[in-house]
């Protein structure tokens, strides 16, 4: 084996498919190095990657990629991959400003054939990559890898299901780094997958195959159940070839005697679909991430040597936890209430409230669509269900918040964490959309918490709403640092309220943003403009008191939220205009996020970019007013 360092020779796969087998090894062992140091700068996802190294080096090293496709199921374990495709040089910029993705993004590379940051979807990607290989006369390789939890979402097995029925050339690979679907049982295991996965093996079995399709109608199912049983009796997998799937493994993961065999047969043979199933573990090779996967998914910048996280103290709980809190508060007194995550329990804070009631938390998997179904069955039978899910992912489920929540007016309370920008995770995080789209939707009760007793009390007024739907939208992050209720109360329904009282201009936010506006009419007092600051608290159903109110008293109209157009701005608007307060010559700016998808940057820094900060309100005031930014001195003169 070479002892000179070898990654600094591999810049791109095709510098890799230059070294003999015997030195993947030192490779890969220098890439885990590489992986970790660059993560402890940077932060982001650790335990992932550093078990699909061995895997990565040989997928790269087999397959002729990029012409070869290589997609990466939800993205978050392809780190060392960006490092062997050409990005090793900018891999410390990573989530960072202006740097690269935390995700495989196609802009990024020719590398990253499908852009990835929800899980579960590498296998409907590759299957339409591998249609349309065929439909060109291509002849191509198409691997999916898949693992990480995402084998739990419904979407994976209709993608195979789709695969199995069409019998096409696909290779799925599944990276098993939580649970053994079937134990490897070390050398005769990795024979029999390399056996099995031969093309030798192929040809007898589908030999076979034909001619028992010779034989009487009876004698071909007897041969073809043999065939399987005798297979399965060594191996798992049953479940996949039902599916259409021919199933190879399991394989012991981080072993290149192991890997490097399997992938050259299926590389080279015609049939398909094929799943390989690879066993590895989360964090291989650097112990703190070994001892503690969970701890280690995702990190923030940490000390290479002690592992020891850099996380800032907080100077205020996080919204996530202050629902948790106010949630568990909340459940003490009524044992209706039941919680359900969808594979998020430590991102939601549901962790903290099965501590205490095991019993009536549900973490049903990376399954949106059923979480939000199930929360519905739940709601039929009297119980008050709170389904605590990030705003992105719950777009994944919205047929069912339509069909199975809204129309049947379902009392399924939506705590929808993650709202607005998130930062370091960028476009694919951000919640930008969540009250256009279930703003659209009769009878739901939307929410917005400005801060954290807001939060607490808005808890307390979705657990008391039970005839009809309920969402409740904080963002990530840590609070203002505001006195937290010990008790939430609930609050009228539909009711905003009056911060600040002023005269000349009205700035109406909902959710966090009212800091900013309160900021804002410091400034706006600057250049002599008296600002009211109001909390609308709620989207829907719409206060249109207050509405009223700030319409008619004052010249200028800005709403300020944290999401897309089409949201709570769009609903002012709406009932302004059939109110006939637009023809008295009200200025009104709805002031929402641009109509683009905002890069990953520090989350105050984004809101900057996207104007919604306090000198993008003010800006946006005296544009109304017709009046320049000028200087408040030069204001004033």
């Amino acid at each position: 084996m070479s002892k000179t360092p070898l990654l600094d020779r591999v810049n791109t796969p095709e510098d890799l498919r230059r070294l003999p087998e015997q030195d993947l090894r030192q490779l890969a062992d220098e890439l885990r190095i590489e992986t970790i140091d660059a993560v402890s700068v940077t932060g982001g996802h650790l335990g992932a990657g550093l078990g699909v190294v061995e895997l990565t080096v040989a997928l790269h090293w087999v397959f002729d990629t990029p012409r070869d496709r290589l997609i990466w199921d939800v993205g978050h374990q392809a780190y060392p991959h960006k490092i062997l495709t050409g990005r090793r040089d900018r891999i410390r910029t990573l989530r960072q400003p202006g740097g690269l993705s935390g995700f495989t993004r196609r802009s990024e590379s020719e590398y990253d054939p499908f852009g990835a940051a929800h899980s579960s979807t590498s296998i409907s990607a590759g299957l339409g990559m591998a249609v349309a290989r065929d439909l060109e006369g291509g002849d191509n390789n198409v691997v999916a890898v898949i693992g990480d939890g995402a084998m739990s979402a419904g979407m994976a097995y209709e993608a195979m299901n789709n695969a199995g029925a069409r019998n096409e050339r696909l290779i799925v690979i599944l990276n098993d780094n939580d649970m053994s679907i079937a134990p490897p049982t070390g050398a005769l295991s990795a024979y029999l997958a390399r056996v099995t996965s031969s093309g030798t093996y192929l040809y007898m079995r589908d030999f076979a195959k034909q001619l028992a399709r010779r034989l009487p109608k009876s004698w071909e199912r007897r041969a073809a159940r043999m065939e399987e049983y005798t297979r399965h009796l060594w191996q798992g997998g049953a479940w996949f070839e039902e599916l259409g799937f021919y199933y190879v493994g399991p394989i012991d993961g981080h072993d290149f005697n192991h890997l490097l065999p399997v992938l050259k047969n299926v590389r080279d043979t015609k049939q398909g679909p094929i799943l390989v199933h690879v066993v590895t573990k989360k964090g291989k090779g650097y112990g703190p991430a070994e001892a503690s996967d969970d701890k280690y998914h995702g990190v923030a910048k940490f000390n290479v040597v002690t592992g020891a996280q850099v996380k800032p103290k907080p100077n205020a709980p996080s919204y996530t936890r202050v629902f948790a809190d106010s949630l568990i508060a909340e459940a003490r007194k009524d044992k209706k209430i039941v919680a359900i995550t969808a594979a998020m329990p430590d991102g939601t804070g549901l962790d903290l409230f099965g501590k205490e009631f095991p019993d009536r938390t549900f973490d049903v998997g990376i399954a949106e669509q059923h979480a939000v179904t199930f929360a519905a069955g739940l709601a039929t039978e009297g119980l008050k269900p709170f389904a605590a899910i990030y705003s992105t992912f719950l777009q994944r489920a919205y047929d069912q918040v339509v069909h199975d929540v809204a129309i049947q007016r379902l009392p399924v309370r939506f705590a929808i964490d993650r709202a607005g920008l998130v930062g370091a995770d960028g476009a694919t995080h951000a919640g930008s959309f969540d009250m256009a789209y279930l703003g659209c939707l009769p009878d739901m009760v939307i929410m917005a918490a400005a801060d954290e007793a807001e939060l607490t009390h808005m808890v307390a007024t979705a657990a008391a709403i039970d005839d009809r739907p309920s969402a409740l939208r904080y963002p990530r992050g840590e609070g203002r640092g505001v006195e937290i209720p010990a008790e939430g109360r609930a609050i009228e329904i539909g009711k905003g309220r009056i911060v600040r009282e002023g005269t000349a201009v009205a700035l109406l936010s909902i959710g966090t943003r009212l800091a900013d506006c309160l900021a804002a009419a410091d400034q706006l007092a600057t250049f002599g403009l008296s600002a009211t600051v109001a909390d609308a608290r709620f989207m829907k159903p719409l206060d249109t008191d207050l509405v009223r109110r700030l319409a008619t008293n004052h010249e200028v109209l800005i709403t300020v939220e944290e999401g897309s157009v089409g949201g709570f701005g769009s609903h002012v608007l709406q009932y302004l205009a059939h109110a006939g307060l637009l023809d008295r010559g009200l200025k009104v700016r709805p002031m929402v996020l641009p109509d683009v998808f905002i890069d990953h940057d520090k989350p105050e820094r984004m809101y900057e970019l996207a104007g919604l900060g306090s000198a993008g309100i003010v800006a946006q005031v005296l544009t109304a007013l017709g009046r320049d930014a000028l200087k408040p001195e030069a204001s004033r003169a």
